[in-house]
Parts: C-alpha cells; structure tokens; sequence
C-alpha cells in the first residue's frame, strides 16, 4: 500500500536535487572538494528550509483543512464548513472555497430530499388510512348483505345507505386529491373576473344549510360588513374555498353554536375572516394545519367526516391567486382563518 509523503520527505527529496545540481556546477568551475562540500550543505540547508515551510504552510496545512471538512462532512453531516483563505486569490483557497460550497449545497439537497421523502412516506401513509376506511366499511355492508342481510327488509336498506354514505365519501377523497393535484401542478386556469363576495357568501350559505340544520347552528354575516364586496378573482375557486371553510366551521364549533363571517377593507386588497365559536386550536398545531390529511384530532376529525384534504385546498386556490390565507386560535374560544383577494 503507497504511503503519502510527508512534507519533510518530500523537502529533503527537492533540498538533495538542488543541492546536487548546484554542486556539480560549482565543480565545474573548481576542483577544491572542500568548497564543493560546503557549497552542497548550504544549498541543501537552505533549499530544505525554504522547501518545507512553502510545503507545510501554503499547501500541506491548507490540504489538510480541505481534507478535515471533507471528512467532517461525511462523518458527521456538519454544516459548520469553513473554507480558508476567504480573502485570498491563491488557488487552493479558491479550490476550497469551491469545495466548501459544494458540500454546503449538496447537504441543503440532502436535506431537501429527506424532507421530501418523509413528507412522502407520511403522505402514503395518511392516503392509505384514509382510502382503507371507506373501503372497509363498504366491503363490510356488502358481505353482510351477501351473507343473508339482503332478504332482511329491516336492515338491508339500511345496509346499502351505509355503503352508500361510505362510497360518497371515498369519492369526496378521490375528487380532492384530483383537485390538489392538479392545482399544485398549476394544471388549472383561473378565471379571473369581478364579482360581489357577499352574494357569493349568500349563495354558500344556502347550499350549507342543511349542515347548520343538523347542527343548530347560526351563521351570519357581520352587522357592519357593506351590502356589496368587489373583488377580482376566480368565482368557482373562490365559491369552493368559502364552502370549506364554512362547512369547517360548522363541523368544528359548538352544537348550537355561532359562525361568523366577516370582509374587511386592506386598501387593495379585501380581508375574508371565518370565525366559529368551538373548542379551538392548539397553537403547535397552527403552523402544520394546512398540509394534507394533517388532523389536530385524528379520531375525532375521521368521524366528523371530510377528506382531510379541505385546508390544504383552500391554501393552494388562495395563493394560486397570489394572496394569503391565515389562521388564529384561542383554545376554548374559537377559531378564525381569513384569506385576502385583490378588491374588484
């Protein structure tokens, strides 16, 4: 195995070659061996000074600095890499800045990718769950019904609504990972028109009328919001972010409870705030709440029905337009998400 050459190895080496060169001319010109042997120990001492702090100082310690990052990096993943000669033009400096930079970016992609593949393997994990439990339920109702329950005519019915309700729901999941996919790959326009929020409000709280029923819930508008809200958006999307909110709402607050939606004047832009008046939200939750299938109370969320997908929605038809959807939330007070659109 070939063992790399010390500096002083490779000192003595270049010393001894110079020196045997200098002497040889020196002896050409004299035949005193006594000058000759002098002339080769000075030149050799000097040569071999001078040979080993260039070595040593300039280029074996800066090799050795560039050799220690690349083996901390690969060690121990460090992201303290510090590149020397920051300030200098010499051309190891320059090659170890270059390195440097290069383990930083490469470590800031590792990073990335383990992110993603954890939000991946996370997201398999939740769709899997959430596609198991309709099916489950399904496939039990129909092998009841095989098994003899059809002939029954107190439940069979009752039987095929389950199923029915299950497969709506698997639908439901179906249709907003279809949606959410295609909005994160920019795959759908927007039609982009003006249009009064309010009416539109009136319109989604008519089609959640039967949700506030079941409920007893009370939704009103904010005494003191103006008959009429201009603002430049996508109709359709927009309709879809205040169902899910809404709906959101009702599922979340209190039996009997109140939802409130209020706009609010931003100079250019208008201010949509849904509030409710349930048990609230965990301030660790708040910043996770709008990734997919993420569920404060996963128990809980799975039996108030939804895809999980809802949020996540309404983030991704928000910022399309390119404006911003927030949340707040006070634990047993109520919940609050707003989200802005450019004034019509």
């Amino acid at each position: 195995m070939n063992k790399s050459l010390s500096p002083q190895t490779i000192a003595v080496l270049a010393a001894s070659i110079a020196a045997l060169l200098s002497t040889v001319l020196v002896a050409l010109f004299t035949e005193d061996v006594l000058i000759s042997v002098l002339n080769f120990l000075l030149v050799f001492a000097l040569c071999y000074v001078l040979f080993f702090l260039l070595l040593k100082e300039f280029i074996y310690e800066k090799i050795k600095l560039i050799y220690r990052s690349i083996n901390k990096y690969k060690t121990q993943g460090s992201t303290d890499l510090v590149a020397l000669g920051k300030r200098s033009n010499d051309p190891l400096s320059t090659v170890s800045r270059e390195v440097t930079g290069w383990m930083m970016e490469n470590r800031n992609e590792i990073e990335s990718l383990k992110e993603q593949e954890n939000f991946r393997r996370e997201f398999l994990g939740n769709i899997s769950h959430e596609l198991v439990t309709p099916i489950q339920s399904i496939q039990g109702y129909i092998h009841t019904l095989l098994d003899g329950a059809l002939e029954d005519k107190k439940v069979n019915r009752l039987f095929l609504k389950k199923a029915s309700n299950s497969t709506e729901r698997l639908v439901e999941l179906v249709n907003d990972l279809t949606s959410i996919n295609a909005l994160e790959g920019n795959k759908v326009p927007l039609k982009i028109e003006a249009f009064n929020l309010v009416t539109l409000c009136h319109e989604v709280l008519e089609l959640v009328e039967n949700k506030t029923q079941e409920k007893k819930t009370k939704i009103r508008l904010k005494k003191t919001n103006p008959k009429t809200v201009m603002v430049k958006a996508d109709r359709a999307k927009v309709r879809q972010v205040l169902v899910n909110l809404i709906v959101n709402a009702i599922k979340y607050g209190k039996q009997d409870g109140n939802v409130l939606v209020g706009f609010y004047d931003l100079d250019k832009n208008i201010l949509t705030e849904i509030t409710d008046d349930g048990d609230g939200i965990a301030e660790e939750h708040l910043p996770r709440l709008f990734e997919r299938f993420y569920r404060t109370d996963k128990g809980r969320s799975r039996e108030e029905g939804g895809s999980g997908l809802g949020l996540a929605i309404v983030k991704h038809i928000i910022e399309a337009h390119n404006q911003t959807v927030s949340v707040r939330s006070t634990v047993g007070q109520g919940t609050t998400f707003g989200f802005t659109l450019e004034k019509g």
